[in-house]
């Protein structure tokens, strides 16, 4: 029980990360990051998302370590999926 508990927090925390940038500061729309786009990171793409607004806020948006800091954040998303389908598919075996 105590381990579903702290994947679960584990898993959720990008999201929760996103949400307090998003409540907190105006780190997200100092790079012009629509609404609905936040959005629709915040519920596929949170890693991918908070990694576009530290390249568009500390390194000038997507040149040079702003790229490579975008590129972690989406291997950082596949990660979570990929984690989230094998425990899927360990609990129905």
């Amino acid at each position: 029980m105590g381990c579903c508990l702290i994947l679960g927090v584990l898993a959720a925390s990008p999201r929760i990360i996103l949400l307090g940038m998003w409540l907190f500061t105006d780190y997200l729309s100092r790079i012009g990051l629509p609404f609905v786009w936040g959005l629709v990171g915040w519920a596929f793409a949170p890693c991918t998302t908070i990694a576009y607004a530290i390249a568009g806020n500390s390194f000038g948006g997507l040149h040079g370590w702003g790229t490579v800091v975008l590129a972690a954040g989406v291997v950082l998303d596949v990660l979570l999926y990929s984690a989230g389908r094998k425990r899927r598919e360990a609990r129905q075996a």
